[in-house]
């Protein structure tokens, strides 16, 4: 009995704790490389926030449009708090430790609300077709039902998809020495790579994952946009493609500033292997921090509702 126990616990060993680390390389100015992550964060939580107090205390906002930039900007903000927390726990004070657990947990949510995005901008994609394709029945098709319900299908898609890979990384043997991670969080790319048994199972699901979601996402927002290209160019005057073209640049750059580096953090993981270290803990900073960040900004710049409701409420805060 106590050999085959044995055989058992050594077959299924997970590490009490993975080792995670901010940039390699620069561990000596991590106090200076604090300065820019912090205030990305800041910008990232406030200006998301604002996105969602302007859009609750705005009437004339509250439009299809306006409550899909609401879900884009809450899944920005879970998606901020996903890697904050160890993220600066490095940077700040050196903190290099996260348990197994709580490592699957992190692992978890980051891409749940990775793919919970993707699908808010597929879902956001089809609101402009909408919108262009037949305006007068925008408001009869996209109901305060018809939404809330594409809201639940998108949680539920993400949930559906992802709740397995805890699991199936469960089942895994972890080798001891192994316990050093590639970035400052738990990525399921990273994570598999640490165990000591056969991950052909743990591969084949995450690629499935990434192909169903976010793969065909991306294949539906270009079939959008050809749709909406071919009834733009069917408008006789000029003035009325660009006004109509306009209404879809905020969204086109969210698109771009979103899937370009999943693209990029997808290509390095399977062809990257000689690149220096920094290169994928970088690319996946820019996949994770950059689009919380930067859609605020697109959105209040591009779209001036948004841009006055987003100072009404500053200014509201100021004289409270």
């Amino acid at each position: 009995m106590l050999p085959s126990q044995s055989f058992i616990n050594i077959s299924l060993f997970w590490p009490p704790d993975f080792l995670i680390i901010g940039i390699p390389g620069m561990e000596a100015i991590h106090g200076w490389i604090s300065i820019p992550f912090s205030s990305m964060y800041t910008a990232a939580l406030t200006g998301n926030g604002l996105i969602l107090l302007a859009v609750r205390r705005t009437p004339s906002l509250h439009q299809p449009m306006y409550y899909f930039l609401s879900m884009l900007a809450l899944t920005d903000v879970g998606l901020t708090l996903s890697t904050m927390p160890t993220t600066l726990a490095v940077l700040w004070f050196d903190h290099r430790l996260i348990g197994f657990n709580a490592c699957l947990v992190q692992m978890f949510f980051l891409h749940f609300f990775s793919v919970v995005e993707s699908s808010v901008l597929l879902a956001m994609s089809f609101d402009r077709f909408v919108a262009i394709s037949n305006p007068l029945r925008y408001a009869a098709v996209l109901t305060n039902r018809v939404i809330i319900r594409i809201g639940l299908a998108i949680v539920a898609r993400a949930t559906v998809s992802l709740f397995p890979l805890p699991f199936l990384l469960k089942r895994l043997s972890f080798c001891p020495g192994k316990i050093l991670l590639s970035h400052s969080f738990c990525f399921h790319a990273d994570v598999m790579k640490r165990a000591c048994a056969d991950i052909t199972v743990n591969i084949i699901y995450g690629l499935y994952v990434v192909l169903s979601t976010m793969g065909i996402d991306s294949l539906l927002i270009v079939l959008s946009y050809t749709l909406i290209l071919h009834t733009v160019m069917a408008l006789a005057s000029p003035r009325e493609r660009t006004r109509a073209l306009n209404t879809c640049v905020s969204h086109i750059l969210a698109v771009l500033v979103f899937f370009i580096p999943v693209i990029s953090v997808s290509m390095i993981h399977c062809f990257g292997r000689h690149l220096p270290p920094i290169v994928h803990t970088l690319v996946a900073y820019v996949y994770l921090v950059v689009p919380p960040v930067l859609n605020p900004i697109i959105y209040s710049v591009k779209s001036k509702p948004i841009r006055e409701a987003m100072l009404r409420v500053l200014r509201d805060k100021r004289q409270d």
